[in-house]
């Protein structure tokens, strides 16, 4: 049974449009989670609003928004304000364009979403969509509200349905130059990269998400599954740092034999009982001969 849908509009293109319906593609529903409670009587905590002038506890019904224009001056916005503000991507997945899936910037994906058929009255209209897009290769772009907010949001074809994932905005995206023009650019021996190069090589390996384990989520059950049974929980020792100066070379030679090692635990398919058969072959035959 599928979730409660997180919104419902209908995607359009040009002329053609057809009811959808979005759902969260990801949950953390699974994750280990703790409450606040009260470590003298084990009961659980509730947070409560205060005023931070006068102190005192705010109500639910009493709860606003207000954007700060002064240093402790606010305009209240009610929710009739945000309503309000009427754009057509409120109901609506108008599509803008497609562009190049490479071209995309992986910095500016968010979310992602599944996007489905609401009902069976536009079905064909969101297969031809969809597999237009199958034939182009391109990715749709267009705009969505989200919790009151307006967002840009890549649309492809995943199987028999349709990935969307929120994009961010340019101001939400950092210069990469902040971080990176500070970097230095050392000498490094054709050698050295070579090296890097072998190790790379022999972690080689294909994307397979299903192999990633939450070693941190698995350990967090075991400790609490270990106190709920009354069980101590032994403190790790302390690691060792090491400020030893590292020769980079040795350690890439020392690395890339750790690589082969590693490989040759697993071998290849050797091809040496080939060579015998044919080597037995060829004694057979001479025997014949002989004979």
């Amino acid at each position: 049974m599928l979730p409660r849908a997180y919104w419902k509009g209908s995607l359009k293109l040009s002329l053609v449009t057809c009811p959808v319906a979005l759902y969260p593609a990801t949950t953390s529903v699974e994750k280990t989670r703790f409450h606040l409670i009260n470590t003298e009587t084990g009961n659980r905590l509730k947070q409560q609003m205060v005023d931070v002038e006068t102190g005192d506890v705010v109500e639910k019904e009493q709860k606003g928004r207000g954007y700060e224009v002064a240093k402790g001056s606010y305009v209240p916005i009610e929710k009739e304000d945000l309503e309000a503000i009427q754009i057509e991507s409120n109901h609506a997945l108008d599509i803008d364009s497609f562009v190049p899936r490479d071209e995309i910037d992986k910095r500016y994906l968010d979310r992602p979403y599944y996007i489905v058929p609401d009902g069976k009255s536009g079905a064909d209209a969101f297969a031809v969509i969809r597999d237009a897009m199958k034939d182009k290769d391109r990715v749709a772009l267009a705009r969505i509200v989200l919790a009151n907010r307006e967002h840009v949001i890549a649309i492809e074809p995943s199987g028999k349905g349709l990935i969307a994932t929120t994009l961010r905005y340019p101001y939400e995206v950092r210069d990469e130059s902040e971080f990176f023009d500070d970097i230095k650019t050392p000498k490094i021996s054709k050698d050295m990269v070579e090296l890097a190069a072998h190790i790379l090589e022999t972690k080689a390996a294909h994307f397979h998400p299903d192999k990633f384990k939450d070693k941190y989520e698995n350990a967090l059950k075991a400790l609490v599954k270990r106190k709920a049974s009354g069980k101590t929980i032994e403190q790790p020792k302390p690691v060792e740092r090491s400020d030893n100066v590292v020769d980079l070379m040795d350690a890439l030679r020392r690395s890339l034999k750790g690589g082969k090692a590693a490989s040759a635990r697993s071998p290849a398919p050797s091809r040496r009982p080939r060579r015998a058969a044919k080597k037995s072959a060829r004694s057979t035959a001479r025997m014949r001969k002989a004979s």
